[in-house]
């Protein structure tokens, strides 16, 4: 499959990599980026019959390109994404499918219109060992249904542009989707976001940490730490209480270490390095479907649907209450 890559900062650029050696199947043909050099820097990771272009219309529409990813900001996705579908060529986007819930929604109508799946959003936590072994454990029935999730997303710090609304849109948003698939669940029915006491780490203006609990349409209710400046690493965590027992995320393997008279063992730094294999798999299982036709991961209803709730959790932070979340129900299109 020949592939055209929009957006040529440093995702995109991992992914030239990605398409070109991890993953099978699938040759980068074109590159794009609004900035002509860095298009052309990126172009050099691909074979050299790489083209470069600076117009989204002139790549999608090429047509030794047969699908697209596309890597560049979330306000420039939807036009991009919607060329794509005029061409009828499949994409996969990386979060956040679009940077409003409304832009996210004219998409899903677009290819609904259209009549064919062929937008997948890049989630990576489905695709991620850890999480696919927990919902394996939960679809079982072994546990009965599940309650109460407790999960932590933690980084050891952000820069000074991270604000308190990107604690939902740039990190919570993981959670935001990769839960309700976890649990079995269509959406979020509605979403809380308590403040308290803010660490000295964190800069003017930010609200760090922040507690998000949230309830799905099934009534489990997910509560949810966001702490950016925590310092310790990059942590992940989630516990499943489900009604005959309880599950635990697995963690990344490191040695344990006896020395100086401790025991300790390594937590990851960033990431990168926490997910790096879920983006292979992630990747492999997009060209895989979209060579027969299919999106088998996140959709577009998927993404809209992360838009939406990552809107009623902005609204929280500001009001203090509890916001619902209006989906109106998944149309049939994207019934799975």
């Amino acid at each position: 499959m020949n592939i055209g890559v929009i957006g040529c900062g440093s995702i995109g650029r991992e992914h030239i990599k990605r398409l070109g050696g991890k993953v099978s199947g699938t040759k980068v043909v074109a590159v794009f980026d609004i900035l002509e050099e860095g298009a052309k820097n990126a172009a050099q990771l691909a074979p050299a019959c790489c083209k470069v272009y600076t117009d989204v219309e002139a790549i999608v529409n090429d047509p030794a390109v047969e699908a697209l990813v596309i890597t560049s900001p979330g306000f420039a996705h939807k036009d991009a994404i919607l060329a794509a579908i005029r061409a009828e060529k499949p994409v996969f986007c990386e979060k956040p499918l679009c940077t409003t819930s409304a832009d996210c929604k004219e998409i899903v109508a677009a290819e609904m219109a259209a009549g064919k799946h062929l937008v997948q959003v890049g989630f990576m936590r489905r695709y991620d060992r850890g999480y696919m072994q927990l919902k394996e454990l939960l679809d079982s029935g072994e546990f009965g249904k599940p309650l109460i999730a407790k999960c932590t997303h933690r980084a050891a710090s952000v820069n000074d542009s991270y604000t308190t609304e990107m604690a939902v849109n740039d990190t919570a948003i993981h959670e935001i989707d990769c839960m309700p698939w976890l649990l079995g669940d269509d959406a979020w029915d509605k979403v809380q976001v308590i403040m308290g006491a803010n660490t000295k780490n964190a800069h003017e203006g930010l609200s760090d940490p922040q507690v998000m609990i949230m309830q799905t349409k099934k009534g489990v209710t997910v509560i949810l730490e966001v702490y950016v400046n925590c310092k310790l690493g990059y942590d992940i965590n989630c516990e499943i209480v489900c009604e005959d027992g309880v599950m635990n995320l697995p963690c990344p393997s490191f040695p344990t270490i006896r020395k100086d008279h401790k025991v300790s063992t390594m937590i990851e730094q960033n990431w990168i390095l926490r997910f790096i294999d879920s983006y292979d798999v992630e990747l492999q299982d997009w060209v895989d479907n979209a060579a027969k036709g299919t999106v088998s991961g996140p959709t577009a209803w998927d993404g809209y649907i992360a838009a939406l709730t990552s809107d009623a959790l902005v609204k929280a932070q500001k009001s203090g209450q509890i916001e619902k979340v209006e989906t109106g129900g998944i149309p049939d299109f994207y019934q799975k």
